[in-house]
């Protein structure tokens, strides 16, 4: 009991703040995606200890690859592996689920924003003397072509409100007798932009949270990647489009916030030592040099060339004769003699 009564509460005081924006901003759609950006600030530590905890584990990454190695090919090397790495984390006061942990804790709130922007129950949260309730009714709830009340599912049909799913009618009648979501093919098109939109975002958003973390991933992480875009997809499909609406906002405004804080705590890592010398490919004799050895100078030295161009077999040739053996005089003994003098 005391469960429901929180519950009813949280609900209406969500439906009060989208009223108190509508009243600002009269507007269903801006409504909704100003209100996107007031939990979003709310949230906004638990996105940076997302971050920061994706840096923690990119720092551990030598260390977590030094243990693979050490236990590759030993019959329980995985589990000490995992062993391994689990205490590694504890040591450094680093949890590797956080980085679902943002998008974990939004369920809830996109779950009570679902109560709050359906119909014909969601209604009853908004308060009837409220400017977005007469909007509601009248469903004056366009945003870019599409009645923000109907789902992807209901697009391009009228809506009977006063059955519910099983054919029964609803008691007390509902505000409103018939949902209108368009008509023909044409009408659908905004509703399939917004899902594909949802499920396109949230695939990039936790891709780009790979990306950045490459060898930080675990397995539920790795799968909760690949299932999280096909679930919103289904959600994207049967939700009112407002709450898509909602979540595509989200996301937009997570990528924007790992575009310019992941690149700047992981892109920049420590230089790379080459073997030149030098870092980041550049060599340590000085800007603009490549670090290649230069050959000395007068030409390159070869196997076969001696001092003074002498043959292999330690004579001089003399122009116009043969070459003269060394020791018996000629050339080769002044140029000795001139060099003890020196």
């Amino acid at each position: 009991m005391i469960a429901v009564v929180w519950v009813q509460t949280v609900l209406n005081g969500l439906g009060q703040v989208l009223a108190f924006v509508y009243k600002l901003i009269p507007n269903y759609g801006v409504a909704i995606i100003i209100l996107t950006v007031a939990i979003r600030v709310l949230l906004l530590p638990l996105g940076v200890k997302q971050i920061r905890s994706m840096q923690a584990q990119q720092a551990l990454q030598p260390k977590i690859k030094a243990l693979q190695a050490k236990y590759k090919g030993k019959p329980d090397g995985r589990q000490k592996i995992g062993e391994e790495t689990m205490k590694l984390y504890r040591e450094h006061g680093v949890n590797p689920a956080s980085g679902c942990l943002p998008m974990l804790l939004q369920l809830p709130v996109l779950i009570a924003l679902f109560a709050v922007l359906r119909l014909p129950s969601g209604i009853y949260h908004i308060p009837k003397d409220s400017t977005l309730h007469a909007a509601i009714v009248r469903q004056d709830t366009r945003f870019v072509g599409a009645n923000l009340l109907c789902s992807a599912a209901q697009a391009g049909q009228q809506v009977d409100q006063t059955k519910d799913r099983h054919g029964k009618p609803i008691n007390p009648a509902p505000a409103i007798s018939t949902l209108n979501c368009g008509k023909g093919g044409a009408a659908r098109v905004p509703f399939y932009v917004f899902a594909l939109a949802m499920i396109g975002t949230t695939y990039y958003q936790q891709r780009q949270m790979q990306r950045a973390t490459p060898g930080a991933i675990n397995p539920q992480q790795q799968t909760l990647t690949r299932v999280m875009p096909l679930l919103f997809g289904v959600w994207g499909y049967l939700f009112p489009a407002g709450l898509v609406i909602y979540w595509t906002t989200t996301n937009l405004i997570q990528i924007g916030q790992q575009h310019f804080m992941l690149p700047k705590a992981l892109g920049a890592g420590p230089p790379v030592q080459m073997a030149g010398g030098g870092r980041d490919g550049r060599s340590s004799a000085g800007p603009g040099k490549t670090g290649e050895r230069r050959p000395p100078a007068g030409g390159p030295r070869t196997g076969t060339a001696n001092r003074g161009g002498r043959n292999p077999a330690g004579n001089q040739k003399r122009p116009g004769g043969p070459a003269k053996p060394r020791g018996l005089g000629g050339t080769d003994g002044g140029d000795r003699k001139k060099r003890r003098k020196r």
